[in-house]
């Protein structure tokens, strides 16, 4: 009999789910809508058919150990997401309790997706062996996990480690938060949208980008103009890879991390968000930390990951 973990990553527009043995390897995976589930209770008992359909495929015998699930502003400790902005659920969603309704005798784990993103670094990817490192999430915004001696770092509330809302600028761009200059506001998928557009209005020299509208620009369209050598797009990723390297210096004088793991699309950029990180962070480090912290690509950066970060919750509690 096979030992799977379930993992499942709530979205805003969809939920992913998968299952998944203690060496990342995936057993079936689906995906079902988000957003077209408002009652919660109407959502659950749709994910766990879902779930079943997965378990039903498999042609062996199988033990599902327990489920580890990432989602928006979830509390670990509680078991709940939130005051999540981006979903259809408001005010505080009972996830764990109600998903335990189905599976009454495995454990059930939730924590954010960028804390997902951090076990499954441990778990799975590049941060096998390590005890003290970052994961840093670049998507439409910034997460951040902190791994400790090998735990992540919750806080007393579940909240901590939320490296997206350090100020970095006090009378900065405004922030979806409700604040000025929070990191994400430069650091993120809308960040660099921003900055190119700050750009384009500090500068006269020709780009692409002249002829694209706001919100018909991507990050993913800046960073293959950067990889096709376009300044203003090369340029983008210098100011965003230096408001990244001096928040990750800051970062380092707390926790001393032996490495960094950059995970989302904008690391998809390659040398155009790394170097510029890297140089960032060394020239702003304290001295007794300077040259001994690596910045590298997330292992598990890819088409499973949010199922994999998630599934590894469940290995972690149990080794």
């Amino acid at each position: 009999m096979k030992s799977l973990a379930i993992g499942i990553d709530i979205g805003g527009t969809n939920t992913a789910f998968g299952l998944v043995d203690p060496e990342g390897e995936m057993y079936g995976e689906s995906i079902m809508s988000t957003k077209q589930f408002p009652d919660f209770e109407r959502y659950v008992e749709e994910l766990y058919i879902g779930i079943q359909n997965l378990i039903r495929q498999l042609e062996f015998p199988v033990d599902i150990v327990g489920i580890g699930i990432g989602g928006p502003n979830a509390n670990h400790f509680n078991g709940t997401i939130v005051n999540a902005a981006n979903i259809v659920w408001q005010g505080v969603v009972p996830v764990v309790d109600k998903m335990k309704r189905y599976f009454p005798t495995i454990p059930v784990i939730i924590t954010n997706d960028a804390n997902a993103a951090a076990i499954g670094e441990m778990v799975y990817g590049g941060a096998k062996g390590m005890k003290d490192f970052i994961v840093v999430t670049l998507g439409t915004g910034l997460g951040s996990g902190f791994v400790s001696n090998g735990k992540l770092i919750y806080g007393h509330d579940s909240f901590a480690g939320e490296l997206g809302h350090v100020i970095v600028n006090r009378t900065g761009r405004r922030c979806g938060c409700g604040r000025k200059g929070c990191l994400e506001t430069y650091v993120s998928a809308t960040g660099i949208k921003r900055t190119v557009f700050k750009l384009l209005a500090d500068h006269t020299e020709e780009s692409e980008f002249r002829y694209i509208a706001y919100n018909d620009l991507t990050a993913e369209m800046i960073t293959k103009a950067a990889l096709n050598g376009d300044p203003l797009a090369i340029e983008a990723y210098e100011y965003t890879g230096m408001m990244l390297g001096q928040a990750l210096a800051d970062a380092v004088a707390i926790t001393s991390p032996e490495a960094i793991f950059l995970f989302g699309g904008l690391a998809k950029a390659g040398k155009y968000i790394f170097e510029p990180t890297r140089k960032y962070m060394e020239m702003h480090m304290l001295s007794n930390f300077q040259n001994k912290v690596k910045i590298l690509p997330s292992g598990i950066d890819g088409k499973n990951a949010a199922i994999l970060g998630a599934s590894a919750l469940v290995w972690d509690s149990i080794s």
